[in-house]
């Protein structure tokens, strides 16, 4: 029996993304892929639900590369991942004084990550997305500008990356996926495929 690895691995996957950390995901999940990022400008109408927001910019992205162009064989996968604190979302810090505004404002505090995927074929879209409730412990002052001012965290979505330092002291837990919370629901995309080749 072939394995369902093996039926992906027949098509050709496109990730549209320049994140390290989602083609770190997708390498990890043993997928063959290659890269086409096209310049999208990232908006939404003001009176969308949050929870609706990722898929909304996911299909945005989608958007950008017509689907015409696409060969019978591809699979275009887009996405975007939100964080919300308190029903708001909270976007990349634009230097060091927002990201540390940011940060102490979801310390000791939980906060949701949501990621919006989009699959698309030259006959077909689907979209899906995934939702984690992260836990932050009360985390001091001096650690967060420590970890400001090491790793700049102007490119992430909540002024963080838990893959990175302050992850490792400062998340308490997490309900939902992990992975999700790095920039791609992995275990849901896998399943998601799947069905998408085989509809």
């Amino acid at each position: 029996m072939e394995s369902r690895l093996r039926k992906l691995r027949k098509h050709n996957l496109i990730l549209a993304s320049k994140s390290p950390r989602r083609q770190m995901l997708m390498d990890g999940m043993d997928l063959h892929f290659e890269i086409k990022v096209k310049r999208v400008k990232e908006s939404y109408p003001e009176d969308l639900s949050y929870k609706k927001v990722p898929e909304y910019l996911a299909k945005l992205k989608a958007a950008a590369c017509k689907t015409s162009n696409l060969k019978k064989n591809d699979i275009y996968i887009t996405a975007d991942t939100i964080v919300v604190l308190n029903g708001e979302i909270i976007g990349k810090p634009k230097n060091k004084s927002q990201a540390r505004k940011t940060l102490k404002t979801m310390s000791g505090q939980k906060h949701k990550v949501i990621t919006g995927v989009c699959l698309s074929s030259v006959d077909k879209q689907e979209c899906f997305s995934a939702e984690s409730d992260v836990f932050f412990k009360k985390i001091e002052d001096a650690d967060i500008d420590y970890y400001v001012e090491k790793y700049m965290p102007f490119d992430k979505a909540g002024a963080y990356g838990i893959q990175e330092w302050i992850g490792y002291i400062g998340i308490e837990r997490i309900e939902g996926s992990f992975y999700n919370v790095m920039g791609l629901p992995t275990q849901l995309l896998y399943e998601e495929l799947f069905k998408f080749i085989e509809d």
